[in-house]
């Protein structure tokens, strides 16, 4: 049985998405410009605060995950994998990452996309501050052809 979660943000002002590699969604109240991968702030949590069972999940090296962005009924889909190497004990950050590189911040790896490739309809609503939700669905080997 596949694991779910879904985790609430909110858009900024500063909200760029211009990042090539990696996407990313924080706790934190405020965004620099600086910040280009991130899509939204205030989130309820970040890769320490997932469910054990998503947890244990994406710790998983045959572990695929799909994560739905939606933002005012536009959805934004990215799909990459789980690694027995995350630690996912970042209490702030959630990111996931074109690359293999794996930190206490990354959730996935492998991604299929990147926060530049978010729609720009997407971008603009979350620099007016709509608030967005990351649905996300982690499948053991076998349960998903992705």
């Amino acid at each position: 049985m596949p694991a779910r979660c879904i985790i609430s943000f909110s858009g900024h002002k500063n909200v760029r998405a211009t990042h090539k590699t990696t996407i990313e969604i924080t706790t934190d109240e405020s965004l620099s410009v600086r910040g280009d991968c991130i899509v939204g702030v205030s989130s309820a949590m970040g890769c320490l605060g997932l469910p054990h069972k998503i947890r244990d999940a994406l710790q998983n090296d045959s572990s695929m995950a799909h994560i739905l962005f939606n933002v005012q009924g536009n959805v934004f889909a990215v799909r990459g994998r789980g690694s027995s190497r995350l630690t996912l004990m970042d209490s702030h950050d959630i990111v996931l990452r074109k690359s293999d590189f794996a930190c206490p911040r990354t959730l996935i790896i492998g991604c299929s996309a990147a926060s530049i490739d978010m729609p720009r309809c997407m971008v603009q609503s979350l620099r007016e501050g709509a608030d967005g939700i990351m649905e996300m669905t982690v499948y053991a080997q076998g349960e998903m052809d992705i």
